[in-house]
């Protein structure tokens, strides 16, 4: 859907312009969208009615948010009568902020179109922006009664009921669906609407039973407002734009798992542009932006986030993550610190805080964060599992195998078949030589939960080694090394495998293969090692019983 990032044919540019519209398909595929919007803009000025070039620096444009630049484009499509399902996005989302409802009218009667959902919401808020709300309403029931569109009719049709004060009539349709998909939104604008009409412990049950005993710091903050006796506002879709930014909004979510990110990110950003405060959808741009590996424009994006506002602390932990992405650690833990000090409750805070500096090597620091995050989550909180099992990697890297140990068991009590901790706690144990028999058992929960994966399989295959189970750990380490080609551990521990039946011809070709995938110093010296002397006398070196088996000529 999007010809700029898979044009068929090199467009008719002149040969100096050339090089300027490969760079900027090269930009598209590395989803850098400021350079794809000066090299595609470059070579535009070659050739202004390019429908290939036009697409391509729209498309940039919009995925970089700069919505003035793209709507100078759009308009360009459209006066040529090129076809774009991007230029009618862009256009729409221009009238619909200078409140040209009517330009919206005649670019449909026009032909022109995003999609069959989005003109069909599309021209019910445009109706209720020229001031018609009867209109607006009759088109909102053309939606319900389209197949496969009445529930995004009726909710929409709720929303702009609440928007003009009918609260009575907005939850008469959310109430006559008992089967109510909400989405988040509406929820919030159902709970929002009951508490206009007085009926705050309506709304209260109604919210734990959507969002459960442990909401998000914003519906909590709602919630609160709710057991206050306080009457909520109706502030989830207060006006026609915000109505169509909700469309939008919407069809990203529908179609994120189908379809490139990129192509889900105009969408996100074509709402943010009508509702710049609109947090979720602000929050699914930014999470579009870091998927992409786009860290400078995802921090941007959740700067956008107010400090008074309920998600600001989720939106700084995302903004740490994609600076640490970004290579940038110590900006990531500066934004953690000041989040400590700021919300000095908020377990996440320290979780984030222990993982980024158990991967800055300090795990001392790292195990104290995780014990403060311990301290502050409910005991039945979900993610509490997942704060023991990355304590007890610290613990591990700090040499103190008992905590560790118990760290790894209190996940597993949490949640008892992750292969993750499974494969962890039982490669452990099988690298210290202790309970192999329980460590052979844990691992082949994990092989049997994650069978295609490389680290779990190859663990499966060294604890059978480990066992003196030589023949069939040389099947299950061939088999990881094919799971995980360019793992050094893994093509190591093979090498050692065919070493012990015999195999040294193969055994030192697969020692030399693990040199080449860059292991660490010490795994490298040992591998060099094993290549010069064989692995009976480094295993002897090392305190270690040989391994007791003929061998073939070396």
């Amino acid at each position: 859907m999007i010809a700029g990032l898979c044009a068929q044919a090199v467009p008719a540019v002149a040969q100096a312009e050339l090089g300027a519209y490969l760079a900027g398909r090269q930009a598209a595929v590395a989803n850098d969208f400021a350079a794809g919007a000066q090299y595609f803009g470059t070579a535009l000025q070659a050739d202004p009615g390019d429908p290939v070039l036009l697409e391509s620096t729209l498309t940039s444009f919009v995925a970089l948010g700069d919505f003035d630049k793209a709507e100078v484009i759009a308009r360009d499509m459209v006066r040529r009568g090129l076809p774009s399902q991007i230029a009618d996005l862009v256009v729409n989302v221009a009238d619909a902020k200078t409140g040209n409802w009517y330009g919206i009218f005649e670019a449909l009667e026009s032909g022109r179109s995003v999609g069959p959902l989005v003109d069909g919401l599309t021209q019910g808020w445009a109706h209720l922006g020229n001031g018609n709300i009867r209109r607006a309403l009759a088109q909102f029931d053309q939606v319900i009664e389209t197949d496969n569109m009445t529930t995004y009719g009726v909710t929409h049709k709720a929303y702009a009921l609440a928007s003009v004060g009918d609260f009575d009539g907005a939850e008469a349709l959310f109430s006559a669906r008992p089967d109510m998909q909400y989405s988040r939104k509406s929820a919030i604008a159902h709970i929002e609407i009951l508490s206009q009409l007085g009926r705050n412990p309506q709304a209260l049950a109604l919210l734990d039973d959507i969002f459960g005993t442990q909401p998000d710091a914003a519906v909590a903050a709602l919630r609160a407002a709710l057991a206050s006796g306080e009457a909520v506002p109706f502030a989830a879709v207060p006006t026609p734009q915000a109505g169509l930014a909700e469309v939008y909004i919407t069809v990203a979510g529908l179609i994120r798992t189908d379809t490139p990110d990129t192509f889900t990110l105009l969408f996100a950003r074509a709402a943010t542009a009508l509702a710049p405060d609109d947090t979720p959808a602000v929050l699914m741009t930014a999470g579009l932006l870091e998927d992409l590996g786009q860290y400078d424009l995802a921090n941007a994006a959740y700067t956008g986030v107010a400090r008074d506002d309920p998600a600001f602390a989720s939106a700084e932990l995302g903004r740490a993550d994609v600076l640490r992405a970004a290579g940038k650690r110590d900006a990531a833990l500066e934004v953690l610190e000041a989040l400590a000090r700021a919300y000095p409750d908020m377990p996440r805070v320290f979780a984030a805080k222990g993982n980024l500096l158990r991967e800055a090597d300090r795990p001392e620091d790292a195990k104290a964060a995780y014990t403060r995050a311990l301290a502050l989550y409910d005991d039945s909180a979900p993610a509490k599992w997942v704060v023991f099992y990355a304590r007890g990697i610290a613990n591990h890297q700090l040499d103190l195998w008992p905590e560790a140990e118990a760290d790894f068991r209190a996940a597993l009590a949490l949640q008892p078949g992750n292969p993750q901790v499974l494969n962890y706690l039982g490669y452990s144990l099988v690298e210290r030589g202790e309970k192999l028999d329980e460590a052979l058992a844990m691992i082949e929960r994990a092989v049997a939960a994650l069978p295609d994966n490389g680290a779990i399989v190859d663990s499966l295959g060294w604890v059978l080694f480990r066992l003196g189970q030589y023949d069939d750990a040389v099947g299950i380490l061939e088999r990881a090394t094919t799971l995980a080609a360019v793992d050094p551990v893994i093509n190591d521990h093979l090498g050692d495998a065919y070493w012990a039946v015999g195999r040294s011809i193969e055994a030192r070709f697969q020692w030399q293969r693990a040199l080449s995938f860059n292991p660490t110093e010490a795994d490298a010296q040992r591998i060099r090692d094993k290549l010069d002397r064989g692995l009976d006398l480094v295993l002897i070196d090392e305190g270690k019983d040989p391994i007791r088996l003929a061998r073939g000529n070396d």
